[in-house]
């Protein structure tokens, strides 16, 4: 019997784990490229709880958990007793009974955590009002095909110390590289996840100052969901740490830029920007299906 294991921070995997899934992603990405059909998922059902919206996370799970010969069953609040207040420890132990695994994306971190402490199958978190691991797995598997390893080298946030700045700490303490975060007052990430990891992480305000010499850019919208209605107010201050094209000239000549998309063109990253060649957000966007495959076969794969 497998151990059972879940995915809801990075620091859920070993360094040599997450560098396995980032090879594995790579060779599964071949794979698919080349027409070859493979199946280790065939009769295994993935549960997909979403309480946030989404795009990108759907169709990558639900498509990989397809390629991999397997089944995803989509899970609304309005079509679930979740909706109506079912404790979350009830639906891991009535979900867990029946699917291979839970994949949920959702608000309260705690909500991923006590899901998985109930569960009797692996949980993957799909985004937490504090972290979004599986976008870094596709992260660090892109900036890997374009640059080689990331380890020593020298990475910059910019924007929002939100859930994907908080991931990006932990990968800075997972892949080895440097990290610089670059928020308006007011915008740090939590300290909690700041706090003991200064061997790796740099805070400098000026954005253009921290965009000296980088490897790599990323950086993601002024108001996530939730925070539509302090658009007005986060647009005045995040006006000075837009990504453009005098940012990236700061940068190393062979900076990428990244963003976990959905993207506003004008606000948090200039147009030009995003179609550069130093964009690679389409292949970074392609990689989560790739990366969760691999994430996908690591848990559920007898």
């Amino acid at each position: 019997m497998k151990q059972l294991k879940h995915f809801l921070t990075l620091q859920d995997f070993t360094p040599a784990q997450l560098h396995q899934l980032l090879i594995r992603g790579i060779e599964l990405k071949a794979m698919q490229h080349a027409g070859e059909v493979y199946q280790p998922l065939k009769n295994k059902t993935l549960a997909m709880i979403f309480e946030k919206s989404s795009t990108r996370t759907r169709i990558s799970f639900e498509i990989g958990m397809t390629q991999l010969g397997g089944h995803a069953v989509f899970l609304s609040p309005n079509g679930t007793q979740i909706g109506r207040g079912e404790p979350i420890e009830d639906t891991a132990k009535v979900i867990s009974s029946m699917a291979d695994g839970i994949m949920i994306r959702t608000f309260a971190h705690q909500t991923v955590e006590t899901l998985a402490t109930h569960s009797r199958v692996p949980v993957i978190n799909a985004l937490t009002d504090d972290f979004h691991p599986c976008q870094l797995l596709a992260d660090m598997q892109t900036y890997y095909e374009q640059r080689g390893s990331i380890e020593g080298k020298t990475v910059l946030w910019v924007g929002d110390g939100n859930n994907m700045c908080h991931s990006y700490i932990n990968a800075a303490l997972q892949y080895g590289f440097k990290l610089r975060i670059s928020t308006p007052e007011g915008y740090e990430p939590n300290r909690r996840f700041v706090e003991g990891n200064e061997a790796h992480i740099t805070e400098i305000r000026d954005p253009m100052e921290a965009a000296e010499g980088v490897d790599l850019v990323v950086t993601d919208v002024w108001a996530s969901m939730g925070q539509e209605e302090e658009q007005k107010k986060r647009e005045k201050a995040f006006k000075d740490y837009q990504v453009t094209r005098a940012l990236m000239a700061q940068a190393d000549k062979d900076a990428l830029f990244m963003h976990c998309l959905p993207a506003h063109r004008g606000e948090e990253v200039s147009a030009e920007i995003m179609d550069d060649p130093k964009s690679v957000v389409w292949d970074e966007a392609e990689n989560r299906l790739h990366a969760q495959k691999a994430l996908l076969e690591y848990l559920l794969a007898p």
